[in-house]
């Protein structure tokens, strides 16, 4: 994907997993910021994972929050280019990403109508959030969790790749991914129930109830190193 003009674009996060419980105190920030009453969920990520239980935990959470939730099932390739699940992700406020495949996200929504109607709905001003697999997916290049590799991803953000669920991951696991990272790039380990967030200028902060790790050319670096 070529670089978007995100001038306008609404905040976007991503999240380490540990999606929708206790210490996720950016969701609130984002309806708000959005000015979203629903968040539209695609539970793509967990197709043969009983993706109904995921929407269902974000129905609860944030009900709790004030808002309501519309589930999605975008579950295969086929499903993204349904006219009708198309226009609902192109006239959302609010569009979450989730599931625990970043390989399945990416097969089912690579070049689709639906992900061009996610793009066009956030470079509009719609929050975009994806987590655990959703994070990981919306960079590019992604970090194959499987083995810490670098594989392609969706591109929606470019010259940062992510490690969901971080402080899950064992030393030596971390240091082959950072490694093997191109020197451009920057990877950010995503503790669960944490945010990478986005603000429309580009800048970055961490919110929610873990830490952010930022690695460059193999090195840790400060979280000022990606502000633009």
């Amino acid at each position: 994907m070529s670089a978007l003009d995100t001038s306008e674009a609404g905040p976007l996060a991503l999240v380490g997993g540990g999606e929708w419980t206790t210490g996720c105190t950016f969701d609130s920030e984002l309806l708000t910021a959005a000015a979203a009453s629903e968040v539209l969920v695609l539970p793509t990520g967990s197709a043969y994972e009983f993706p109904d239980q995921l929407v269902q935990q974000a129905a609860s959470w944030f009900t709790g929050l004030g808002g309501s939730v519309r589930g999605l099932p975008v579950l295969t390739r086929r499903d993204a280019y349904l006219p009708e699940l198309v226009e609902a992700v192109r006239s959302a406020r609010f569009i979450y990403l989730a599931g625990s495949s970043p390989m399945h996200l990416r097969s089912v929504l690579k070049d689709t109508p639906v992900f061009d109607a996610m793009v066009s709905a956030w470079l509009s001003g719609a929050a975009l959030a994806g987590t655990a697999a959703g994070a990981d997916v919306l960079c590019d290049p992604m970090v194959d969790t499987r083995g810490g590799a670098f594989t392609v991803g969706l591109g929606v953000v470019q010259g940062v790749a992510v490690i969901p669920r971080f402080e899950q991951w064992s030393p030596d696991k971390v240091h082959r991914t950072v490694t093997l990272a191109p020197s451009d790039l920057f990877v950010a380990g995503i503790d669960s129930s944490t945010a990478l967030l986005r603000s429309a200028d580009g800048t970055w902060r961490v919110e929610g109830a873990g830490n952010v790790v930022v690695y460059r050319q193999g090195s840790m670096v400060s979280l000022d190193a990606m502000q633009p």
